[in-house]
C-alpha cells in the first residue's frame, strides 16, 4: 500500500507554462492560474555570476537595484531582444522561478512549456531548452509567442477563420495572422517596450538636457505616456542629472512630449502590422474586418494604442482585458490539451 500511495505522489507533477520575457517572466499553471510575475533581472557579484544574498537577488528585488548597485555588484537582464544573452544567468533566473512556483507541490520535476519569439533561430531555441532543463524542468516544450497569446485570449485558432494577434513585449513585437491551427503570416521586429523607454530617455536628454534612467523612463511611459491624443494632457515632474552641470536636477515633462517621443518606435510596430496584413490572403482580410486585431503584452497598456493601430490600419482593434498575462495563460493551457495542441509545440528532438 505504501508503494502504491508513494507511487501516486511521485507521479503527480504540476505542469507549468512560462512567458520568458525580456522585461518580465510570468509562470502559470492550468489549475492555479498566474503563479509568478517578476522582472527578468538577476543581481550578481561582478566577475563571478554568483547571485547575491544567497540566491535572493532575483526578480523584483534585483529590479530595485538597477542603476543603484555598488562597484562589486551588477543587476543584469540576461535576455535581450527576446533571446538569451547570458546562458548561465538565465539558468539561475529560471531555477529560482521554477522553484518558487513549484515549491511544495511535488517532488517530481515539472513539465514546462516556454513561449519564445517566432523569429529566433534553432540554436537560440536549443539554448532555451537546455537552460530550462538545467534549471530543473523534467521536459521542455517551446511554443511561438503569437500562438500562445492567441490561445491565452481564446481566439478560434483551430477554425477556418482568420485571427490577428499583436504581442508587444519588452524586447520584441510579434504580429501573426492565424487560421486552421497554424500561422498564415508571422512577422517579428525587435522594437518593443524597451525601445519605448529608450526613446523617452533620448527625448528628455535632448529636449531638457536631463539624463534619466530606464526606471524613470518607464514611469513616465506608464504615468503620462500615450499613443494617441488624450482628452486631457498630463504633466509629471522627474529627477535626473543635468547633462551640462552633471548635478541632480528636476524637470516638468508633458504628456504630448512623451507621445512625440514614442512616435518612431510606434510607427515601426505599425509598419510590421501593415506588412503582415499586406501578405495575408484576401479572404483572411475579410475575416479581420469582422474579428479585428487583438493586442497583448506590456506594450498594450499604453493608452490610446488601439486607436493608433485602428487609425493606421483601418481595422478594428482592441486590447485584451489582461494583456500582461495572455502569453502565460496560453502556455499553461497547452499541456492540458496535448492531443489537440501538440503540433504547435517543439522539443529538443525536433531541433536536432
Amino acid at each position: 500500500m505504501f508503494d502504491r500511495i508513494f507511487g501516486r505522489f511521485l507521479s503527480f507533477s504540476e505542469d507549468l507554462g512560462i512567458d520568458l520575457g525580456t522585461a518580465n517572466t510570468l509562470v502559470a499553471s492550468h489549475s492555479r492560474g498566474i503563479l509568478l510575475d517578476e522582472p527578468s533581472v538577476v543581481a550578481v557579484y561582478k566577475g563571478t555570476n554568483e547571485v547575491i544574498f544567497d540566491g535572493m537577488g532575483v526578480g523584483s528585488a534585483a529590479y530595485e537595484m538597477l542603476g543603484k548597485t555598488p562597484k562589486n555588484i551588477e543587476a543584469v537582464r540576461p535576455l535581450k531582444g527576446g533571446v538569451i544573452a547570458d546562458f548561465e544567468i538565465t539558468e539561475k533566473l529560471l531555477r529560482y522561478f521554477l522553484r518558487k512556483a513549484h515549491e511544495g507541490r511535488s517532488i517530481q520535476r515539472p513539465r514546462v512549456v516556454i513561449a519564445v519569439p517566432s523569429g529566433i533561430t534553432t540554436v537560440e531555441r536549443r539554448a532555451v531548452i537546455n537552460s530550462a532543463e538545467r534549471a530543473g524542468a523534467r521536459k521542455v516544450y517551446l511554443v511561438d509567442e503569437p500562438m500562445a497569446a492567441a490561445l491565452g485570449v481564446a481566439m478560434p485558432v483551430t477554425e477556418a477563420q482568420g485571427s490577428m494577434i499583436v504581442d508587444i513585449g519588452g524586447g520584441t513585437s510579434e504580429v501573426a495572422i492565424l487560421s486552421l491551427g497554424g500561422p498564415v503570416v508571422v512577422k517579428s521586429v525587435k522594437v518593443a517596450g524597451d525601445d519605448f523607454d529608450e526613446a523617452i530617455i533620448s527625448f528628455v536628454r535632448k529636449s531638457h538636457n536631463l539624463q534619466i534612467g530606464p526606471q524613470t523612463a518607464e514611469l513616465l511611459k506608464k504615468t503620462i505616456g500615450s499613443a494617441f491624443p488624450m482628452e486631457q494632457e498630463k504633466t509629471m515632474e522627474v529627477a535626473g542629472r543635468d547633462t551640462l552641470s552633471l548635478m541632480p536636477r528636476k524637470a516638468i515633462i508633458n504628456s504630448d512630449e512623451i507621445r512625440d517621443a514614442l512616435q518612431e518606435p510606434l510607427r515601426t510596430v505599425l509598419g510590421t502590422i501593415m506588412d503582415c496584413l499586406e501578405a495575408a490572403p484576401p479572404e483572411i482580410g475579410a475575416d479581420l474586418l469582422e474579428s479585428g486585431i487583438v493586442v497583448v503584452g506590456g506594450g498594450a497598456l499604453l493608452p490610446g494604442l488601439s486607436e493608433f493601430i485602428a487609425e493606421g490600419t483601418g481595422i478594428p482593434c482592441r486590447i485584451d482585458e489582461d494583456p500582461l498575462t495572455a502569453v502565460a495563460r496560453g502556455t499553461a493551457g497547452f499541456l492540458e490539451n496535448l492531443d489537440l495542441y501538440g503540433s504547435f509545440l517543439s522539443e529538443a528532438d525536433d531541433l536536432a
